[in-house]
Parts: C-alpha cells; sequence; structure tokens
C-alpha cells in the first residue's frame, strides 16, 4: 500500500497545471462515451447539524489509463472559524487485477485540484468567441483562489478579477493572494456590483439555499456555478445550462435540482462538458442568454486524477510504501 500525505500530494501536482487540465478533459470525454462507472455518491449527513456532511464517491475510469476507487470527503463549514479548512478528504485507490487497494492518498488537495481544473475546462470550452476582460469570483475561499490559478493557466493574459465575499476581510487576505497572479484585482462589497463587473464568473460559496439572481450579470456572461446552490431555479431555466452529469447534479436540492423540481423535466439543461469536447454537441450560442456551468464533481475525475498523482509520485520516488498492510494469506474466521 502507497500512502501519499498532503506533501507528497503537492509535490507531485505541483507546476502540471496543463497536464491536470489534460486528464480532467480526457476523463470528461470518455465518461460522455460511457466508458465509465459512476454511481451515485451516498451522503452521511447529521440530524442536529445540517451543515455539515461527508460523502462517498466511488467511480471507475476506463480508457487508456484505467482506474477505480473511492473518495471520503468532508465539508464541515464551521471550521473556518477555527482557522481549519472546511474539507478533507482521502481516496483509496484499489488494483483493477485483484481488486486490493494498493494507495491512499490525502486528498482535499486533490478534490480542490480536479474541481479547479474543471472550472478552467468549462471556461475554455465556453467562452469561445466571447471577449472576456476578466474574472469575478464570489467566494474567497480555497476553491476559488484553485480556480483561479488554473484560470491564469490557461489564459496566462487574464487582466483582472473582482472580488466578493460575505466577510470582507477573508476576501482582502484572498485579494492580497491574488495580487501574485493577476495584475488588476479588485474587491467589492456588494455581490451585484461584483457580478456586473466581467463576463466570466465563478461562484463557490457554502450557501445551502439560492440566493442570487444573477440579475446584475452582463448579457451572455459564463457563469461557473461550482456550489451548485446559489442560483435561484427561474435564473437557470432562463440560461443555457452545461453540466457534467444530469443524473447526479439534479439531487440534493441543488438550484438544478429545484429547477427540475419547478418543472417536472430536464429540458433546460442543454448538454455536457463532455458531449461539448467529443463534438457530439454544439456549444451554446453567443448571445443575451447566461450559459452557466453545474458541475457536480464526478467521482471519475478524482479517481483519474488520484491515478495520476500516484503515477506521478513513483516516478519521484516519494510516499510512504507499507508493505503489510494487508494480509498476505487468507484470514482465517474463528468462530466459538
Amino acid at each position: 500500500m502507497l500512502i501519499l500525505r498532503s506533501s507528497d500530494v503537492a509535490d507531485a501536482l505541483a507546476g502540471r497545471e496543463l497536464e491536470i487540465i489534460d486528464v480532467v478533459e480526457k476523463t470528461y470525454r470518455v465518461h460522455a462515451l460511457g466508458a465509465t462507472a459512476v454511481p451515485r455518491s451516498v451522503f452521511l449527513r447529521f440530524p442536529d447539524r445540517p451543515r455539515d456532511r461527508i460523502i462517498a464517491l466511488p467511480a471507475f475510469v476506463g480508457g487508456p489509463h484505467p482506474g477505480a476507487g473511492i473518495k471520503w470527503i468532508s465539508s464541515f463549514p464551521d471550521n473556518l472559524a477555527a482557522d481549519l479548512p472546511r474539507a478533507s478528504a482521502v481516496v483509496v485507490l484499489n488494483s483493477l487485477v485483484d481488486g486490493r487497494p494498493h494507495a491512499m492518498l490525502e486528498a482535499s488537495q486533490l478534490s480542490a485540484t480536479r474541481t479547479a481544473a474543471s472550472a478552467a475546462l468549462a471556461a475554455r470550452t465556453l467562452t469561445a468567441g466571447r471577449p472576456i476582460d476578466g474574472v469575478t469570483l464570489i467566494g474567497a475561499g480555497v476553491i476559488n483562489f484553485e480556480i483561479l490559478r488554473y484560470l491564469v493557466a490557461v489564459e496566462p493574459g487574464l487582466p483582472a478579477v473582482t472580488i466578493f465575499d460575505a466577510d470582507p476581510q477573508r476576501a482582502a487576505d484572498f485579494a492580497a493572494r491574488a495580487e501574485h497572479l493577476v495584475p488588476v484585482v479588485d474587491q467589492t462589497g456588494r455581490i451585484e456590483d461584483a457580478l456586473a463587473r466581467h463576463r466570466l464568473i465563478s461562484i463557490a460559496t457554502t450557501a445551502a439555499e439560492p440566493h442570487v439572481d444573477l440579475a446584475t450579470c452582463r448579457k451572455g456572461a459564463v457563469v461557473l456555478h461550482i456550489s451548485l446552490r446559489d442560483i435561484v431555479p427561474a435564473t437557470i431555466l432562463a440560461a443555457h445550462n452545461v453540466v457534467d452529469d444530469a443524473d447526479h447534479v439534479c439531487r440534493e436540492r441543488t438550484s438544478l435540482h429545484l429547477a427540475e423540481i419547478e418543472t417536472g423535466d430536464r429540458s433546460f439543461i442543454d448538454a455536457t462538458i463532455g458531449d461539448l469536447l467529443n463534438g457530439t454537441i454544439e456549444t451554446p450560442p453567443v448571445d443575451d442568454r447566461l450559459v452557466i456551468f453545474s458541475p457536480f464533481g464526478l467521482g471519475a475525475l478524482d479517481i483519474a486524477l488520484a491515478e495520476f498523482v500516484r503515477a506521478q509520485a513513483q516516478c519521484l520516488g516519494i510516499g510512504v510504501e507499507i508493505t503489510d498492510f494487508l494480509p498476505s494469506q487468507p484470514v482465517s474466521v474463528v468462530t466459538h
């Protein structure tokens, strides 16, 4: 069993943003062709703590670099007040030869990375033909900072970023860090002003219920709806909608799930990102309607990226190999 600690995962990911986006793109393409197995994720919730949850995401990825395993990720938003990360996670990878687990990775960083790479890939795909003068980030947390890093990787000349967060100090701290990535960094105390600033918007908050209608967005803006529960259903229904997987995203009271409940169907979803990448469906036209990308976050991406990290770690000779983690012989069961 190869154990990859947080520092090992960081070393394996460092400086490989474009390679990681390529892994995500190939996985989306494979998924759209039906060469993955992605069961519905399981949400473990707590009766007296509705904001906290732990999610299990099992998956298999086919294609030239196959893999199988599971991600177990917790989200405890109150951690932020204690200066702890909101999310923590592990990924276990299983051998496709004998099914035995052969790697375990600290995965909070991995999860943020795959989310950011997915967002940057979607931005690159959906903004084709649309003038982009910068990006607005709603939510000044780890996810949006990673998204900004990956947007700069796919668009090195990104000129500006505008930041909004309900906590002004968190927004200010974020802005100070962002100055190393983007020439012009702006902060605003009103979400309406932030939404109006740029034609590319990323929303990554801890919102549990829809709270924004995007009325002040520019016409034809592209919105990366990463946290899935921010946008009111009426706005979803009026937009061009792209998802990673309709069955996964239309559940757990996401904005799209609420839109489906309201209308009784999913006809408001135009395409999956995999279909766009494979060319089986055309990219939404450039018109006055918003284009909203709502990714549930497929476990297939986690497994594909974890296998990429495992391969990089083996090449670098990092991680801890535990040779006696698993029994070498069948375990005898003694009954009395």
